[in-house]
């Protein structure tokens, strides 16, 4: 019975250890409840590690687990939800690099938990497919662009148009995710939410649907889905410009600027907790901004606009084709992997195209043709879409040409993925016919192998003396810099003080303490010490000169000095001269080994063939 009673109470500490860590983020300190949902389901999802998964990758993996093909309402128990997380989190520590790698098991565990929480609370153990995809293509990773494409095409029937049912199925799915982080009283679902958002008696398509949606601001409900995304693409915005309220010298993140207070800027930190300062008020308005532009880059963007030299108004999104689009479940498409895999792996999708073999995606010369070859496909894709929006649709040999074209274009990707399997082919026979030992590598004597493994040892030892003599003549170079940096200074400041010439005699105590750099292992760093510090290792002459106790007069000495490092340098010119010959021996030598070796490989042959 004790082991039950902990083994249970440890489950219940689990399923809140999520809820617990986003309280001690005290995002509850947050004025707005916009943005105080944004944060929180913000932390939900780079605690989970939703944030490296990209929707495209959430698409395949529900194609994987064979959810394409399951109804919306079907029911789906816990254990096989934890085999679909499973999935998702083992494929993506496999696209990170190895030094990226997430707690596969960590992150399961937190993100089962907390959609159970949102969607299972009465503990039934099961729900739908439809509040599975809705959940998890809200929270992934990914533009929200491409997410709201999915979402259309899962809630669209057959003709490309918006079922007011499922949309507001989705409605109350997507809508539980705000009600578990505690803001349900102000974003929680109610009958009226459709109706605020679409008019029952219109036809939504995708780019209706998209304008809503994507519009600025966005339905009340879900005005805190695109904050999210915002919020994501801010975290490391750098706004160099100092907080009207806190005085920070910068600020990370949003930068919120007043619109009747002139020059009244705060950093996000401030505008979210309502504080204000002087003639500022919380009810002022506020303008967003999302990153830094130069007053210049102000007024070339503001004379460019006045001049039309570019559009006033963007669209918040590229205009799509009416004709329905295909669900995005990628049922009937492959997934091609870049070699080098790292944090914002790209998947390619080739429909129609002959699924290469392992071998072939090791060419990277191969994926590059490819890639080109794709890109050109889908922008003419786009273009004969562009036009067939434009022709009238009873236009049937527009149609056959561009089908006609497609067909070309897929015969020509054929032919170079042929083309390229068996170029792959004859390299692969070619290397391996070189790796195989040959007869003329075994007659080679072992005596000129052995000679000519001692010439390579014998100069790589005169490599590394004379790279550790290069680095002794560069400290010296430093050491002398700074002697003579020292001695500039002293004299300006003794001519300050006298007010005589600078080139008289200067004296300087023995306890002088002015900085100068002195020898440091990485460039671009001068760490300031004192000048016997400086001078460790140049020699006695120096150290005398700054030696404690007996005032001498500083120029004589660093004169000396310098003559002492003079005298060093020259025999270490000396010495790199003699280095300099004796490479040049060795490299001879080596190339007499080398001519040993061929014409024993010529004579070799010449005792090898037969004579008739």
């Amino acid at each position: 019975m004790i082991e039950e009673g902990s083994k249970s109470s440890k489950s219940m500490v689990e399923k809140r250890q999520l809820f617990m860590e986003m309280r001690a983020q005290n995002f509850d300190v947050i004025r707005l409840s916009t943005y105080r949902t944004a944060c929180k389901l913000r932390f939900v999802q780079k605690r989970c590690n939703l944030h490296l998964v990209d929707v495209w990758n959430m698409i395949e993996a529900f194609r994987d687990n064979g959810l394409s093909t399951l109804d919306h309402n079907a029911e789906i128990n816990v254990s096989r939800l934890e085999t679909i997380l499973s999935s998702i989190f083992y494929q993506l520590n496999k696209r990170l690099p190895t030094t990226h790698q997430i707690n596969v098991e960590q992150s399961i565990g937190l993100l089962l938990n907390f959609i159970v929480a949102t969607y299972d609370s009465e503990g039934h153990g099961k729900l739908t497919v439809f509040a599975m995809k809705a959940m998890l293509a809200t929270m992934c990773g990914g533009k929200i662009l491409d997410k709201l494409r999915y979402i259309f095409s899962q809630i669209s029937d057959s003709n490309g148009v918006m079922v007011y049912a499922k949309f507001d199925q989705f409605l109350r799915e997507v809508l539980k995710l705000p009600t578990a982080v505690f803001e349900g009283p102000s974003f929680g679902y109610t009958e009226h939410s459709v109706r605020t958002c679409f008019p029952q008696q219109k036809k939504i398509l995708l780019n209706t649907f998209l304008d809503v949606l994507m519009a600025d601001p966005p339905p009340q409900y879900l005005v805190w889905l695109p904050l999210m995304h915002r919020l994501a693409n801010v975290e490391n915005v750098f706004h160099p410009v100092e907080c009207s309220y806190c005085r920070s010298e910068s600020m990370m993140g949003f930068r919120y600027r007043c619109q009747q207070c002139h020059g009244y800027q705060l950093c996000q930190s401030c505008f979210w907790r309502g504080h204000a300062s002087g003639p500022h008020s919380n009810q002022h308005q506020m303008k967003e901004h999302s990153s830094w532009k130069s007053p210049a880059k102000k007024l070339s963007h503001a004379i460019s606009k006045s001049l039309g030299c570019m559009p006033i108004g963007e669209p918040p999104h590229p205009v799509f084709p009416e004709a329905a689009e295909r669900p995005q479940d990628l049922a009937h498409t492959t997934q091609l992997r870049p070699v080098a895999s790292n944090m914002n792996d790209t998947v390619l999708i080739s429909s129609g195209t002959p699924t290469p073999s392992k071998s072939t995606l090791e060419s990277p010369s191969r994926l590059d043709e490819e890639h080109r070859l794709i890109a050109r496909y889908a922008a003419r894709l786009a273009a004969e879409a562009s036009n067939s929006t434009q022709c009238p649709p009873t236009d049937l040999s527009f149609n056959f040409d561009a089908n006609k074209q497609q067909r070309q274009l897929i015969a020509e990707l054929e032919n170079k993925n042929r083309e390229i399997l068996q170029e792959i082919q004859r390299l692969r026979l070619e290397h391996e016919q070189a790796s195989q030992p040959t007869p003329e590598k075994a007659q080679q004597n072992p005596t000129l192998l052995a000679e000519l493994r001692l010439l390579r040892h014998r100069k790589d030892e005169l490599e590394r003396r004379m790279s550790a003599l290069q680095e002794s003549r560069r400290e010296l170079m430093v050491q002398l810099e700074g002697l003579m940096r020292l001695l500039k200074d002293e004299e300006q400041k003794q001519a300050s003080q006298t007010g005589t010439s600078p080139h008289s005699s200067p004296s300087h105590s023995a306890s002088c303490t002015m900085p100068m750099p002195i020898r440091s292992t990485s460039a671009g760093s001068t760490p300031t010490h004192t000048p016997q510090d400086c001078l460790a290792g140049v020699g006695d002459d120096v150290l005398d000169a700054f030696s404690q106790g007996v005032p001498r007069n500083l120029r004589n000495d660093l004169l000396v000095a310098a003559d002492s490092i003079t005298n060093t340098m020259s025999s270490l010119v000396k010495e790199l001269h003699s280095v300099d010959d004796g490479l040049e021996e060795e490299e001879e030598n080596m190339r007499n080994g080398r001519e040993k070796v061929s014409s024993l490989k010529h004579s070799g042959k010449r005792q090898s063939t037969p004579s008739f």
